[in-house]
């Protein structure tokens, strides 16, 4: 069993993000956080404590956004409010059949404790199980509160079933939920996302959503310039391998990471769906990239074959 303690301290940089599947601004944050994890490869490591977000929207009230309570108008005006976000941050949203919330799932904690169990196994599957989580509920307007959709995703990226159905149902998972709850109460933490950097006993916690420049400035800081970041080239080699690294990638997160513009984008894509390297996938009010495969390509660490 592969674990890994999100709060230990290492010489690299440590983005831990207090998040929760179904946070828009932490979907909104996986552009940078992307390009983080590729301009500074192996100095860097992003990890996750589950915070819990909701725990009951019938108790639950966000003024602001006039989200809670009833569950059902819940939905309607979070779907408005995600869709607000996403023209923002520009991670793609579904809105049509969104239904995050129902009397019968009415919180966000599963969710959260499918990561645990997830990662009680394998933290390599457990952070492609949270992304893909996270596209499931934002781009799909799936109910990811579910059993059966948590156990299909699950399945998706390679997770033992039997290992993550136990964990589930013997209490071991929550029981890792509730040591990240208490974490997050240790770092006074509110709102999704925050985040805290850290490289060796210095740390910085940022609050919501953030520029990649602003992790630039922090990083720069708590390591007095030692550790600094490449920007790839602009190639399609290197684009083609970013797309294949991350197996669905958003046009936001290769425009942020290689500094594209428009024009620059849609050029590169292009040559890459010509040649055949590439496809397009609609996903709510914007589209996925995924690499093409060989006709027969094996995932040796999650054991799924794929055409």
């Amino acid at each position: 069993m592969e674990r890994r303690d999100e709060m230990k301290s290492n010489k690299k940089i440590d983005i831990i993000e207090f998040t929760d599947p179904v946070c828009t601004w932490c979907w909104g944050s996986e552009p940078f956080l992307r390009k983080l994890e590729t301009w500074y490869g192996d100095q860097l490591e992003v990890k996750y404590v589950m915070g819990g977000l909701v725990k009951d929207i019938r108790d639950f009230y966000d003024s602001y956004n006039d989200i809670g309570r009833d569950p059902e108008r819940s939905n309607k005006q979070i779907v408005k409010h995600w869709v607000e976000a996403s023209e923002r941050h520009g991670m793609p949203v579904e809105s049509e059949g969104f239904h995050l919330f129902s009397n019968e799932y009415p919180s966000t904690y599963p969710q959260n404790i499918a990561y645990k169990a997830a990662q009680m196994e394998n933290q390599v599957l457990a952070d492609k199980f949270l992304r893909r989580m996270r596209e499931a509920s934002s781009a799909e307007a799936k109910q990811t509160s579910r059993p059966e959709v948590q156990i299909e995703l699950a399945s998706e990226v390679g997770l033992d079933i039997s290992k993550f159905l136990e964990r589930l149902s013997d209490g071991s998972a929550e029981a890792a939920f509730q040591e990240d709850l208490k974490i997050t109460q240790k770092y006074g933490v509110r709102g999704f996302p925050t985040f805290l950097v850290r490289y060796g006993d210095k740390e910085i916690l940022l609050h919501s959503y953030q520029s990649f420049e602003s992790f630039q400035a922090v990083i720069n800081s708590l390591t007095a310039g030692s550790v600094t970041g490449s920007r790839p080239e602009k190639t399609e080699e290197n684009v083609l391998g970013f797309i294949s690294k991350y197996e669905r990638v958003a046009p936001i997160e290769l425009q942020m990471c290689f500094d594209m513009t428009t024009r620059e984008y849609t050029e590169m894509i292009d040559k890459l769906l010509k040649k055949n390297q590439c496809r397009t996938i609609r996903a709510g009010n914007g589209v996925f990239i995924e690499a093409v495969t060989s006709p027969l390509s094996c995932d040796t660490i999650s054991g799924v074959c794929s055409l």
